[in-house]
């Protein structure tokens, strides 16, 4: 490459946050617009088909009440299949969000704030489809409640040494406060939209939800406080959640499964896969909203380099397992891991060291890391190949265990199939309506990184004022 070429491809460092050099109001007009004008064909489309897939869940979880867990492909060794599969792969979507606002704010990295908001939003919708799972997997659905601290007129408490119990509190915590960050992080631009509304209804909506909202010094004050404050709370759950819930896996003694690598092992893949996702539904929505000065290829480019450095992490836990288990001397180990590579579920390892480890290498290429149809395939793989991360993990080690007597191959039954595609009809109907109804983009945080936020600031100001 010419050294013209590379001075070409090289991104400057005081490159614009958001390109265009937009005004406070063109900012407030471009993001609030999209609440405010007539939804389009497609939406509705995308909404009902997504809906559909909604009522295909709540069809499919209807039938297992009625029937029971035995209608799942579950055997006699593999106890836990989809169901817990989707619950981890839904629970590591779900991190990319908090880690993006609270982490990279408390870091104070202002490219954030033009994909934090629906980050944040996808964080929410993921936690809610990954609660599902556990409910309905327990069998006993009418006695859930059981799970809960309280007291009862059986004088039963919960054990708090159960792992299933601790993703109890760990992911309520987690999504509790996940979505009171969300929320205060939208009153402002609730504030806005309450003052560019033009329906009574509407406007009385958002003044409830933008709990009186002035934007005077002392509001921004509190405001300023209590967003640090939830951002400190949800730093932790980001490395707290995903390690408990391997601790499902790690506490027990089961080969493949019963290893201290789990922990950061789990927190990296949940990055991993939340970050893709997070770039999959980025990039849609940057192209049908027209949102590309704002959400730029700058702010991609650096997405794809957390995914580049979290799939080296992957990689690298995925070596130390067997490097683990043959420095062990320890048969049973070596068995469960010779026998993912090497036994009946070998096409699910390699789909996931495929997609995981290998085609992630292509984002050191600038040239990839730049180009949006390339990107959006790899987070798709990245999608798939974390998917197959936890199936590998669950089915494989149960379906073969201590006793070859025991050993039975798993296959997933239709209503398994039915009721993950179902989890993806629940996320994707939140989302649009949350596209349709929301900020997608938070248009305060925006604005702070403008170049007219800044007290010196004597450039051109485009039409539309600084409102």
């Amino acid at each position: 490459m010419s050294t013209a070429a590379a001075k070409k491809e090289t991104i400057p460092l005081d490159a614009p946050l958001v390109l265009g050099n937009p005004s406070f109001s063109d900012l407030s007009e471009t993001i609030g617009g999209i609440t405010e004008k007539k939804a389009p064909v497609q939406w509705f489309l995308l909404v009902g088909f997504f809906a559909s897939l909604a009522l295909l869940f709540a069809g499919s979880v209807g039938y297992l009440f009625w029937e029971g867990v035995g209608i799942w492909g579950l055997n006699v060794p593999v106890a836990w299949g989809w169901a817990i599969v989707n619950f981890v792969w839904w629970v590591g979507i779900g991190h990319a969000g908090t880690l993006i606002s609270a982490i990279l704010f408390l870091f104070r990295q202002r490219w954030r704030t033009a994909i934090n908001r629906f980050a944040e939003a996808m964080t929410i919708f993921a936690v809610i489809c990954a609660l599902l799972f556990p409910m309905i997997h327990v069998g006993r659905v009418w006695v859930v409640y059981w799970t809960l601290p309280f007291p009862n007129q059986m004088m039963m408490w919960p054990n708090f040494r159960s792992p299933l119990l601790w993703d109890v509190f760990a992911v309520s915590t987690y999504f509790t406060v996940s979505l009171l960050f969300w929320y205060v992080g939208m009153i402002p631009d609730l504030a806005t939209l309450r003052d560019r509304a033009t329906t009574k209804v509407r406007k009385v909506m958002l003044g409830i939800f933008s709990l009186g909202w002035r934007g005077s010094n002392k509001q921004w004050k509190h405001y300023e406080r209590a967003y640090l404050i939830l951002a400190a709370l949800a730093t932790p759950l980001v490395l707290s959640v995903h390690s408990v819930v391997s601790f499902d896996f790690a506490v027990s003694q089961l080969p493949g499964w019963h290893t201290t690598i789990f922990p950061p092992y789990f927190v990296a893949g949940a990055i991993f896969s939340g970050f893709a996702m997070v770039m999959t539904l980025a990039i849609v929505a940057r192209k049908i909203y027209k949102l590309e000065n704002i959400i730029t290829i700058n702010h991609l480019d650096v997405m794809n380099k957390i995914m580049l450095a979290t799939s080296l992490m992957v990689g690298y836990a995925y070596s130390c397992e067997f490097f683990v288990a043959w420095y062990s001397g320890n048969e049973f180990e070596q068995f469960a891991f010779i026998n993912r590579a090497t036994g009946p579920y070998a096409w699910a390892y390699w789909i996931m060291i495929t997609c995981n480890v290998f085609i992630p290498q292509f984002l050191w290429s600038q040239r990839i890391r730049r180009s949006i149809p390339f990107m959006f395939v790899i987070t798709i793989f990245i999608n798939i190949g974390m998917w197959f991360e936890r199936f590998v993990i669950v089915v494989s080690s149960l379906a073969n265990d201590f006793l070859p007597s025991s050993w039975a191959y798993y296959t997933p039954s239709m209503w398994d199939v039915m009721t993950y595609i179902g989890t993806f009809g629940v996320f994707f109907t939140l989302f649009l309506l949350f596209l349709r109804f929301l900020p997608m983009v938070a248009i305060s945080e925006v604005k702070g990184v403008l170049p007219a936020a800044n007290p010196h600031y004597r450039g051109p100001v485009s039409s539309g004022g600084q409102s």
